[in-house]
């Protein structure tokens, strides 16, 4: 079998990106020809699986998108069992929703000005040729969150819409070395063994909420705050929050961690999860908390929040959004003797779901549609 798998662009340590690379393991397994599309790669290429640059021509983001999609549609024609896209746009036969619905963001959280600008025209218009009525793609959803809101504004078919499993990696589950990750990992971050480490993960600081963050920990009492540590790891600009941190007056007990691989280890270093995103498809570091036995405190604006009211491992924040709120749960959280009890339910929630299966599924259902296309 042959698929084509196609995105804007790869960058190491993205959810997106990750998830990707999950399924190509998985191709790979099963001896499946995989050619990847993409505007530009950042970091490493995965081995056997050919890489093909095709940078959009134009002077404008919009104008490179178009391009792009142009080009590999030609690329891709007659030429794969089938397409499979990692963002939204033409050509594709399934698409790995990855991102939230954009049009829920345009039309209730955008003024209408904002939908005649050229980005957003075309976003609708890519969004469109996969969810709309007249449209063939089959989506893989992350959370039932997105069916709602693509539903609502496309229409779109219960047999196009296939809610996926999550699929975590079975490494961030608390294992019998837990103990010893965490004491490793505190030592080299330099906190103390009667200090409070808070931890953000996630790439794209804006998005993830790192400000509403910033600001729920500037706002603990100077008691709290002076024997808690906040460890951001992601890849963005930081100079922006490191400023903001300074200003607010949090100084040293303030850093930013410019990506890493020791995510197993920094989860079972903390005492808790900050992840206030403003809105996301996922959220799959909350999952990663949860089998780590991390207490999670984040927004219902997350696709995966339900999972921290199920497994009752944390808070979850109520939309609209209100800071007062954030803050004073971050407070209580941080002091409250429930951690121990969190903790417990979510180590136990990891052993009793399905978490881990996403990416053995997504190669199944894309095998299977191959087959019959192929009859």
């Amino acid at each position: 079998m042959k698929f084509a798998i196609v995105l804007y662009s790869y960058f190491p340590y993205g959810g997106l990106q990750q998830d990707l690379l999950k399924i190509l393991q998985v191709c790979e397994l099963q001896n499946i020809d995989v050619t990847i599309f993409c505007m530009e790669w950042e970091g490493e290429k995965p081995e056997d699986v050919e890489v093909v640059i095709l940078p959009g021509q134009g002077y404008t983001k919009t104008a490179k998108r178009e391009s792009f999609v142009e080009a590999m549609l030609e690329e891709t024609l007659d030429k794969f069992d089938l397409v499979l896209g990692f963002n939204k746009m033409p050509g594709l036969d399934y698409y790995y929703a990855a991102d939230y619905c954009f049009a829920e963001k345009a039309k209730n959280e955008r003024s209408f000005l904002y939908r005649l600008t050229p980005r957003a025209k075309q976003y609708m218009e890519f969004e469109e040729a996969v969810f709309g009525k007249e449209q063939q793609t089959v989506s893989l959803l992350l959370s039932p969150q997105q069916r709602t809101e693509f539903v609502r504004h496309y229409q779109t078919t219960d047999d196009r819409l296939i809610l996926l499993p999550p699929g975590i990696k079975k490494d961030r589950m608390a294992g019998a070395d837990a103990p010893v990750k965490r004491q490793q990992m505190r030592l080299e971050l330099s906190v103390a063994a009667d200090e409070l480490l808070l931890l953000q993960i996630g790439s794209a600081f804006k998005t993830k909420g790192l400000n509403r963050s910033l600001l729920a920990f500037a706002s603990l009492p100077q008691e709290l705050r002076q024997r808690t540590r906040f460890v951001v790891v992601g890849e963005d600009a930081p100079e922006k929050y490191l400023k903001e941190a300074e200003q607010l007056g949090l100084g040293r007990r303030f850093r930013i961690i410019n990506g890493s691989t020791q995510i197993p280890e920094l989860l079972q270093a903390a005492d808790l999860l900050i992840h206030p995103s403003l809105k996301e498809s996922a959220g799959m570091v909350i999952l990663e908390a949860i089998v780590a036995g991390l207490p999670v405190l984040t927004t219902s604006s997350c696709g995966y929040a339900f999972h921290v009211e199920q497994a009752q491992a944390g808070i979850v924040c109520p939309m609209p959004f209100e800071q007062e709120y954030l803050n004073k749960q971050l407070e209580y959280m941080l002091l409250s003797d429930e951690k121990s009890i969190w903790k417990a339910n979510g180590i136990a929630y990891g052993r009793e779901q399905n978490l881990y299966s996403m990416p053995q599924t997504v190669v199944n259902l894309l095998m299977q549609a191959a087959r019959v296309h192929s009859q």
